[in-house]
C-alpha cells in the first residue's frame, strides 16, 4: 500500500462535515488540515469526526506545507478563489460541484489547471450510484437512444444561500441531472429551451421550478422537470428517468436497480457492481488520478460543459428562446479575457485557438 495521500479540506459546514466522514472511512487518504473562515467551526468538526489532532486555520498559506492535495468543500461563490489558490501552489484539487457559478470563472479555473499542470477534478456524485451505473450500462445494450427524461420533485427547506438564488434548482440541483445525462447518453448537448417559474406556495426567493428540453449532437433530447417545492410523492434525490432506445426501454426511480424491457418483450437485468458511491466514489477516482496522471470523469475541461448547461438553460430562461451550448461557452471566453487579472491565466485563455475546443466541444 502506498502512502496515504494527504489531504487539506477547506469548509467545514454540513457538506463539508459529510465530507470529513467519507475521508475518515477511506484508508488512502488522511486529513492534514481543515481550513474555514470560522476556526471555530473548524474545530468543532474536526473534533466531531475524530480528528482531535488536526491541525485548523483560516486560510491555505497557513497549512499548505504539508498536503498532497485539497479538498474543496466551500460554498459555489468561494470554489474559483480556493481552488485557483491551491491549484497555483502546485496542488491538484478536488471540487465540491458546481465547479464555479459561471462558465467564465470555469474556465480561468480550467486555465489554471492547465497553467499549475496539476489536477481539478470536480465531485459529481449523481456519477457514482450503483444503480444509476446499472441503468447507463442497460442503455448502452439498448442500442440508439432517442429521449431520455428524468422527473425531480422534492420539498426541502434549507437555511442559508440557497433560499436566495435567484435560479436555485437549476443552478444548484439540476446540474446533477444535467451532468449525468451526458454520461448516460454518451454525447454532448448543443442547444436547451427552458422555462423556470417560482409556484405562489414557494419558500424559495427565486425560481425553484423549471422544465428544459436539450437536444444532444447525436440526435437524442434529453428533457428535464422539477420543483424544489413540492411535497407529496416525491421522487429520489436522483430524480426518477426513462430512456426509449431502438431496442428498447430502460426505467430508474433513481434508488432502486433499473428495469428495462428490450424491443421483444425479454426483460434486461440489471447488473451492479460493488463500487463506492457518491462522494466516497468521487475521492477513490481522484486519489487515483493523482496517483497514476490518469484524466478521470469529471475533470475540469469536461466539467465546463455540464456547468455551460445550468447557464444555457438560465439565460433560456430569460429570454424566452433556445439556447447554444456553444454560444455560452465562446461568450464566457470573451468576458474571461475582459475579466482576468492574472497575467498568467489571462496568457493560458488567449492561448486557446478555439475555446470550444479547449473544453472537448467541437463546434
Amino acid at each position: 500500500m502506498p502512502d496515504p495521500l494527504r489531504v487539506l479540506q477547506v469548509g467545514a459546514g454540513g457538506m463539508g462535515r459529510a465530507w470529513l466522514r467519507t475521508i475518515a472511512d477511506n484508508p488512502e487518504v488522511e486529513l492534514v488540515g481543515l481550513i474555514d473562515l470560522d476556526v471555530d467551526v473548524a474545530r468543532a468538526a474536526a473534533d466531531e469526526h475524530g480528528f482531535g489532532d488536526v491541525p485548523v486555520a483560516t486560510s491555505i498559506d497557513e497549512l499548505a506545507g504539508g498536503a498532497d492535495a485539497v479538498i474543496d468543500v466551500t460554498v459555489p461563490v468561494a470554489h474559483p478563489k480556493v481552488s485557483v489558490d491551491a491549484l497555483l501552489r502546485g496542488l491538484p484539487v478536488l471540487c465540491e460541484k458546481p465547479l464555479a457559478e459561471t462558465v467564465r470563472e470555469c474556465l480561468a479555473m480550467v486555465a489554471a489547471s492547465e497553467v499549475s499542470g496539476k489536477l481539478l477534478m470536480v465531485s459529481q456524485s449523481r456519477r457514482y450510484f450503483r444503480a444509476g451505473a446499472a441503468f447507463g450500462r442497460q442503455l448502452a445494450e439498448l442500442g440508439t437512444i432517442g429521449s431520455l427524461s428524468c422527473e425531480f420533485f422534492k420539498a426541502p427547506h434549507f437555511s442559508g444561500f440557497r433560499e436566495r438564488m435567484a435560479e436555485p434548482l437549476l443552478v444548484d440541483m439540476a446540474i446533477h441531472q444535467f451532468d449525468l445525462s451526458r454520461k448516460l447518453i454518451g454525447s454532448e448537448p448543443v442547444s436547451v429551451y427552458c422555462e423556470s417559474y417560482n409556484p405562489d406556495w414557494s419558500w424559495f426567493d427565486g425560481n425553484a421550478a423549471a422544465s428544459a428540453i436539450f437536444q444532444f449532437a447525436d440526435g437524442t433530447r434529453f428533457a428535464f422537470t422539477g420543483s424544489w417545492c413540492a411535497p407529496g410523492l416525491e421522487t429520489s434525490w436522483n430524480g426518477s428517468w426513462r430512456a426509449s432506445a431502438s431496442g428498447g426501454t430502460a426505467t430508474w426511480d433513481g434508488d432502486n436497480p433499473p428495469v428495462a424491457e428490450l424491443a421483444t418483450g425479454e426483460a434486461l437485468p440489471a447488473v451492479l457492481a460493488d463500487d463506492p458511491e457518491q462522494i466516497a466514489g468521487s475521492l477513490v477516482e481522484f486519489v487515483a488520478a493523482v496517483r497514476e496522471s490518469t484524466v478521470p470523469q469529471s475533470e475540469v475541461h469536461s466539467n465546463v460543459i455540464s456547468v455551460a448547461m445550468v447557464e444555457a438553460a438560465v439565460r433560456s430562461a430569460s429570454l424566452g428562446t433556445p439556447v447554444r451550448i456553444a454560444d455560452v461557452i465562446t461568450d464566457a471566453h470573451t468576458e474571461a479575457l475582459d475579466t482576468v487579472q492574472d497575467p498568467t491565466l489571462l496568457a493560458a485563455l488567449r492561448a486557446w485557438p478555439d475555446p470550444l475546443k479547449a473544453v472537448g466541444l467541437e463546434p
